[in-house]
C-alpha cells in the first residue's frame, strides 16, 4: 500500500518538483503611473522572488503596464527605470512588457515614436496579455 501511495504522488505532482523546487508563474498589472505605485509592484516582484527563490523553487515573473502605468517603461522619464534595469540584470526570469495600444496612442499624441527602455518589449495589448498569461496558469497581482 505505502509503495502505492508514493507511485501515486510522484505521477501527480508538477514536474521538476520533487527534483527541482517548483516553477511558480505571477502576472503583476501595473495601470497606475503613480512611483509609490510603480515601486510597488517592483517590491511585490523582489518579494515574491525571494520567498520562493528561498524556498527552492523558481518563479517566472511578467509585469505588464498599460494606460498611465507605461510611465514605468518611458526611456528617461520612467521614475524607476535605475530599479528595472537592475532587476532586469540580477533576474532571467523576469519580464516587462509595455501595451502597444497605449504606445501607439502616446506617440500619436506627441507626434513623434515615443521610446520606451530597452528592458521592456511591446506587446499588441496590456490586456489581452494579462488575459493570456491568466490562461497559461500565471496569477495576477495588481498592487
Amino acid at each position: 500500500m505505502k509503495k502505492l501511495v508514493l507511485a501515486t504522488a510522484l505521477a501527480l505532482a508538477p514536474l521538476g518538483a520533487w527534483a527541482e523546487g517548483v516553477v511558480h508563474k505571477v502576472a503583476v498589472h501595473v495601470n497606475d503611473g503613480d512611483p509609490r505605485v510603480l515601486n510597488m509592484a517592483l517590491n511585490n516582484v523582489q518579494n515574491v522572488t525571494k520567498y520562493y527563490e528561498s524556498q527552492g523553487d523558481t518563479v517566472e515573473v511578467e509585469v505588464v503596464a498599460y494606460g498611465p502605468g507605461l510611465v514605468m517603461f518611458l526611456d528617461g522619464k520612467s521614475p524607476v527605470a535605475d530599479r528595472i534595469s537592475t532587476m532586469a540584470l540580477e533576474n532571467d526570469h523576469l519580464k516587462f512588457s509595455a501595451c502597444g495600444n497605449t504606445l501607439r496612442k502616446m506617440s500619436e499624441k506627441a507626434g513623434k515614436d515615443v521610446p520606451l527602455m530597452s528592458e521592456a518589449s511591446v506587446v499588441p495589448s496590456g490586456v489581452v496579455r494579462l488575459i493570456e498569461l491568466q490562461e497559461q496558469g500565471f496569477s495576477y497581482v495588481r498592487p
